[in-house]
């Protein structure tokens, strides 16, 4: 799940080189924190949250196979 969140927002920010995703990992979830640049804050986000929902979206849908529930912070 980390690659595929890493991989997906460095295609939507303009500084993918200060895309950083860590992991931290519980017993039935996992928690992804996806780390931009102050400036890519916007596109990451969306209008009114659309872009991070969508990435919420394509995590779990990712992690199901795994029964684990995945959760996105996303710090700038």
């Amino acid at each position: 799940m980390k690659e595929l969140l890493n991989y997906v927002a460095r295609f939507l920010v303009d500084s993918p080189d200060e895309v950083a995703v860590t992991q931290v990992e519980g017993e039935r979830s996992v928690i992804l924190e996806l780390k931009v640049a102050p400036d890519d804050m916007g596109k990451i986000i969306g209008k009114h949250g659309r872009i991070a929902e969508a990435l919420r979206t394509i995590v779990n849908a990712a992690a199901k196979k795994d029964g684990k529930r995945i959760s996105i912070d996303i710090i700038g």
